[in-house]
């Protein structure tokens, strides 16, 4: 979309389209609740694993301080202290931390700050000791410097990706408002590495080159390839990489009118821009009305509005083994009002929830290695685990059942779900027969239909409610099972 002004009747006809997504696209959204994990963390920034097969996650804390979680116990010594290379408060800080490629053996590593004493952002290497669970600090590669001219809009974030095992790094556009010396459109090299605000960054830091190589696939602009690998990007402080397509999700904060989530495709040859200062999600920013999207503009595929919340924290796609309804589903949150939404890619585009509006100040989700998903609350320093409110054990999907005869039917639950509901489907989810209702267990003994019910494609639902009767889960077989005729 480039070349033509933006008409109010195009921000109406995109936030209709919205609306649609929002209210009819795939029903199956889950309720979920927090478990706790652990706390005691001071401002924490990201949450990550390091593929290690050790389950350790490693929690980034803003004033220069890296902890471990191992076995649900927060070890005693921090993993990383370089506390004292940061200028940290506001928005600067330690913010992120990323693990090459096979980390296990190259034990060595990524970190994002701004340093002490002129705030500019600094990505840089370390290595870990002899005791995995403690890195040197005495170890530090710097590998780039970019100076910030403010003192928000760090960005932030690091993360490899899973489909090239390039490291990605979101730079904001330098802060202030309104990117006031145009840094997130601007190509032109610029002292200080200042061009590179405001854009998406892809370097190959695991080739042996000093201090990085410049991939021969990123984008050319200008006729130029450097570190850029996409732009128009206001303050992306959180993105992520679904581990199992490759695909990114970017949550870019916005200005003053609109939170926005950017999705590139693992296909993406790179180039996007996604708007800013031009644009504040589908709304014009510069000018106010009638602003013309700049070329390779590639709009949101999700934005919400400040009656919902002032700063979106980006998450990641479910990909765990523990909560089948939750596959699929990215999950992402605002940092002032504690909302959590899932996005869902089906087809060609996305469906969108609310899920949870929790009282949480949602700095960072995070992976854990086994594709569970956590939410840090800044404000008390807690980490949550994100699980489903009720879960389908059984029929769930394979099962081939005798027609008429008897089967248990079985569901987890969450302890505010008092009753639950029990249904079933013979013509795979598009209409329901309710089997019992307000049942307290989790478990009922089914007389399976007879024969008049063989050959159709079958699912149970459960539906659970809280002590004043609201919904607050549901879920259903994550396949179809099969009913045959009786003996």
């Amino acid at each position: 979309m480039t070349g033509r002004p933006i008409s109010r009747g195009f921000v109406i006809m995109l936030a209709a389209a919205l609306l649609a997504i929002t209210s009819a696209a795939w029903a199956h959204f889950p309720g979920i609740r927090f478990i706790p994990v652990a706390g005691g963390f001071t401002l924490p920034t990201h949450i990550a694993h390091g593929g290690d097969e050790s389950g350790r996650l490693f929690v980034v804390e803003q004033g220069g301080f890296i902890r471990i979680i191992d076995n649900g116990a927060v070890l005693p010594q921090p993993f990383l202290d370089i506390s004292g290379r940061i200028l940290t408060g506001g928005e600067r800080g330690l913010l992120s931390i990323a693990f090459p490629p096979k980390f296990k053996d190259k034990q060595h590593f990524y970190v994002n700050y701004t340093r002490f004493p002129d705030g500019a952002t600094v990505v840089a290497r370390y290595r870990v000791t002899n005791n995995p669970d403690i890195a040197d600090p005495g170890s530090e590669e710097v590998l780039l410097v970019v100076s910030q001219p403010f003192a928000n809009h760090n960005g932030g974030m690091m993360a490899f990706s899973p489909a090239d095992g390039y490291l990605y790094i979101g730079m904001g556009d330098g802060g202030s408002g309104g990117d006031p010396n145009n840094f997130a459109q601007n190509l032109t090299p610029l002292p200080g590495n200042q061009h590179l605000l405001g854009k998406l960054l892809r370097i190959d830091v695991e080739s042996g080159a000093t201090p990085y190589a410049i991939p021969e696939t990123n984008p050319r602009f200008n006729g130029i390839r450097n570190e850029i690998w996409a732009l128009g990007l206001r303050n992306p402080w959180k993105f992520s990489f679904d581990r199992r397509t490759g695909d990114l999700y970017i949550g870019d904060v916005g200005q003053a009118r609109r939170e926005e989530v950017n999705f590139r495709p693992a296909s993406s040859r790179g180039g996007e821009n996604y708007g800013w200062n031009i644009l504040e999600g589908s709304l014009c920013f510069k000018p106010s009305a009638g602003c013309v999207p700049p070329p390779r503009y590639v709009p949101p595929v999700a934005e919400y509005s400040h009656s919902q919340g002032c700063s979106v924290t980006g998450g990641y796609v479910y990909r765990g083994a523990a909560f089948s309804g939750l596959r699929g589903i990215y999950f992402f949150g605002d940092f002032c009002t504690g909302r959590i939404w899932g996005l869902h890619r089906e087809n060609e585009g996305f469906g969108l929830r609310l899920l949870a509006d929790t009282d949480f100040r949602i700095s960072t989700f995070g992976e854990g290695e086994d594709g569970n998903i956590y939410v840090a609350d800044r404000s008390l320093g807690n980490l949550f685990r994100i699980a489903m409110t009720v879960a389908v054990v059984s029929p769930n999907g394979g099962e081939v059942i005798p027609a008429g005869s008897e089967q248990q039917i079985r569901w987890n639950k969450a302890p505010d779900i008092t009753t639950s509901t029990v249904q079933f489907s013979i013509d795979n989810g598009s209409t329901w027969k309710t089997i019992a209702g307000r049942m307290t267990g989790t478990s009922l003994l089914w007389q399976v239909p007879p024969q008049g019910s063989t050959g159709m494609t079958c699912r149970v639902r459960i539906t659970g409610f809280n002590a004043a009767g609201a919904v607050v889960g549901r879920d259903q077989s994550d396949s179809p099972f099969t009913i045959t005729a009786g003996p």
